[in-house]
């Protein structure tokens, strides 16, 4: 019996974004999957959605692939080393001033339990065959923006990220997973990604829970992409727009206007 769900949902939409990495689909398993190829070679966790994107079909990692602290948040390491739990690591690479800076950010990241997640599973989400555990993306700030948007537009959600400058694979792979909120973070600002030149600054990579998923596709196939106040020429026309649009309502409402 297949450890995952088919997928039903339509991910049609997705296809929308023009983005130069794939979207891709990740789905944690306690069993090893049977039909799928096993990734070849090694990489940080920060890279295996590249890899996914560029792949010719879904595959598969252990904890054999996965060569940074990665394993960290997936719960793959077997006891965190005494060095790395005191913050030895951030002295020694100069991001942390001392040792207890470091060791105080072990008790704000996510970890998934040991043994909850043998194998992980990824897919081209145009690939995808199976309803998926995270969405992972990079983007540019406009597609991010529309993004978030259609999370919030059904729902009023309010947009609260979270990171740290290290181990930022926590926060995409280990966060939305275990709490239900969407991610994102900046490449470029996280210690492991800019050292191994994942991808060029200014990137907004973007890990978006199962819960979620269903709201953020409903709603991006409904809204309008482009709201109309971004489509005016200059700053002075849309003002003048805004304050008519105020005008009116305060004169319907009987009040002041803004």
């Amino acid at each position: 019996m297949a450890e995952w769900r088919p997928l039903e949902q339509d991910f049609s939409i997705w296809k929308k974004f023009e983005l130069e990495i794939p979207a891709v689909a990740v789905k944690y398993l306690y069993y090893e999957p049977e039909g799928i190829k096993k990734m070849e070679g090694q990489c940080a966790l920060c890279e295996m959605f590249i890899e996914a994107g560029k792949a010719d079909e879904p595959f598969y990692i252990t904890k054999d692939n996965e060569d940074c602290m990665g394993k960290v948040p997936l719960g793959w390491m077997d006891g965190e080393p005494p060095y790395a739990n005191s913050g030895q690591i951030g002295e020694i690479f100069e991001i942390f001033q001392e040792p207890r800076a470091n060791q105080r950010l072990y008790s704000k990241f996510y970890e998934l339990k040991p043994g909850v997640a043998n194998f992980i599973m990824f897919a081209k989400l145009e690939d995808c065959f199976f309803e998926p555990d995270l969405i992972i993306l990079a983007c540019e700030a406009p597609d991010a923006e529309k993004i978030m948007r259609a999370y919030s537009y059904s729902t009023g959600e309010m947009w609260d990220p979270k990171a740290t400058p290290v181990l930022g694979c926590s926060w995409l792979y280990a966060y939305p997973y275990l709490t239900g909120n969407i991610n994102y973070v900046f490449t470029g600002m996280h210690f492991g990604m800019k050292a191994r030149k994942v991808m060029p600054a200014g990137m907004v990579l973007m890990s978006i829970p199962f819960d979620k998923i269903p709201i953020v596709t409903k709603n991006l196939a409904e809204m309008p992409w482009e709201l109309p106040a971004y489509l005016y020429d200059t700053r002075e026309d849309w003002v003048a727009e805004e304050r008519k649009a105020y005008a009116d309502l305060a004169q319907r409402a009987g009040g002041e206007m803004i």
